[in-house]
């Protein structure tokens, strides 16, 4: 689950309550994590939730295509969005190294920043990643970057890969009858699939700047964009992880330089355009954050209509509302937080539940059962090498949920826990209507970015989301009559 870098280790279901696509198991299983280590999960389709990349093996289907589609939320509507992607597509295509090779791109109903490609020439966009860009120029150096990874087959080049190497393993297992070898090769074969990864999106990332500065784009646009989601990360309590061999994608900042030197061996800082202007005008309302229908959060309260279920978490947590989950982060990092929807059978105990859910041992006098606001809940303790955690599972009609709250080192959030799982509660779908928060572009009226942070419905940190939603650093001066993005309620 994106955010808990993998300290929740969770069997829960996703609250949006998306069926499982297992037929797209297949076709998505190229799917590569970028260097957070955070995911998303959409079905059963393993999509990380940051990081342009690429997907799939084979040609999808349109019903596969359509499936996919559904995983994410569906096709944004946002008429002015999709005319600038495909405007933008069709104006890569003719400066590529495949001008004959046909895209269609859709948009994507989704928050969080992605965008893959499949090797059909399909490309996909989330509303997130759009809305994280700057200008066209950066949106475009995304949608080169996947291009790139079509006309370069490297989905193909890697499933071949996988193929060859577990052949191998088998063969030397099975036939050969010597399973330690055979072993001892497919570990082998991961360090080297995953270097084989690494240096594909390298490869992508050159091309990518070179058809970007053909078609006219300013090529600096990919660095810009990739320090953009890496602040973005940083926003939700993340950061980059040391170098991990066995990593599918090279580092951030070791992106960030090599694409800035490709850039500069085309031309100095300033040629090209970024279309920032044409770009504002196509996000000017366009839908940000959570989707009303999965929840959403507002201010320190999240709030699922659907479900009929609304909590609220203590001063301090950041709120993140994902297809799996909901997380939370302080921002030192020293607590988080998890509240999931998870199954439960006929007739078990609400402390069986949390045992099944949970691969770590409890604290056996952390057990205890007893009602939240009339609804029966079990609690338990769990004791981990650097992290204490709290954990509950309460009952409310015929779903069960789970909410675990970790405080770093021996430090027991207990309090905190108590706190926050005293909250949940039923609410009236018909008596909550949530709107969607969007982007509205206004005008700056002093240097200050204070003034327009202010008018950001963010629930913490707003100067710092404006900041790297607009592409700018601390300190920055505005400049009056200029442009900006804001989010607005």
């Amino acid at each position: 689950m994106g955010g808990i870098t993998g300290q929740f280790r969770s069997t829960g279901r996703r609250l949006g309550g998306v069926a499982a696509l297992c037929a797209l198991a297949g076709l998505l299983g190229a799917c590569v994590a970028d260097q957070t280590g955070a995911t998303v999960q959409p079905a059963v389709v393993r999509v990380p939730a940051e990081a342009p990349r690429t997907t799939g093996r084979e040609r999808a289907a349109d019903s596969d295509h359509l499936k996919l589609v559904a995983s994410f939320g569906g096709e944004a509507r946002a008429p002015g969005v999709t005319r600038m992607l495909t405007e933008v597509t069709d104006r890569l295509v003719k400066a590529s190294d495949r001008p004959d090779q046909a895209y269609a791109v859709t948009l994507l109903d989704s928050p969080v920043v992605n965008a893959f490609a499949l090797p059909n020439g399909r490309l996909y966009v989330t509303r997130g990643l759009v809305a994280l860009a700057s200008d066209t120029s950066e949106v475009a150096a995304v949608l080169a970057h996947e291009m790139a990874h079509v006309t370069l087959n490297h989905a193909t080049a890697r499933s071949e890969l996988e193929l060859r190497s577990a052949l191998v393993s088998r063969v030397v297992a099975d036939v050969l009858n010597d399973p330690d070898t055979g072993a001892q090769l497919q570990s082998q074969s991961r360090f080297a699939l995953a270097r084989f990864s690494r240096e594909q999106e390298l490869e992508a990332d050159a091309t990518g700047v070179r058809t970007l500065a053909k078609a006219g784009f300013d090529p600096f646009a990919a660095g810009r964009f990739l320090a953009a989601l890496n602040r973005s990360t940083g926003l939700k309590g993340g950061s980059a992880a040391a170098p991990d061999m066995l990593a599918t994608h090279p580092g951030t900042a070791e992106r960030i330089t090599l694409v800035t030197r490709a850039a500069r061996r085309i031309g100095a800082p300033g040629i090209g355009t970024d279309d920032r202007a044409s770009y504002l005008a196509a996000v000017d309302g366009l839908a940000y954050g959570d989707n009303p229908r999965d929840g959403a959060v507002r201010g320190h309260r999240f709030i699922h209509p659907g479900l009929g279920i609304a909590f609220e978490v203590p001063e301090g947590f950041a709120l993140e509302n994902t297809r799996s989950a909901v997380l939370g982060t302080t921002q030192d990092g020293s607590r988080r937080l998890l509240f999931d929807q998870i199954d439960a059978k006929e007739g078990q105990t609400l402390d069986a539940v949390l045992k099944a859910s949970w691969n770590d041992a409890f604290d056996p006098a952390g057990f205890e059962s007893r009602e939240v606001a009339g609804h029966p809940a079990a609690f338990a303790l769990s004791r981990g090498k650097d992290w204490t955690f709290r954990l509950a599972a309460i009952r409310i009609g015929d779903s069960t949920y789970r909410m675990i709250m970790a405080g770093k080192g021996a430090a027991d959030p207990d309090a905190a826990f108590r706190h926050w799982t005293a909250t949940l509660a039923p609410v009236s779908p018909d008596a909550v209507v949530l709107r969607p928060l969007r982007l509205q572009v206004v005008q700056a009226t002093s240097p200050g970015a204070e003034d327009l942070a202010r008018r950001m419905a963010v629930p913490d940190r707003a100067l710092d989301r404006f900041l790297v939603l607009n592409g700018l650093e601390r300190g920055a001066q505005l400049v009056p009559d200029r442009s900006y993005k804001i989010v607005a309620e």
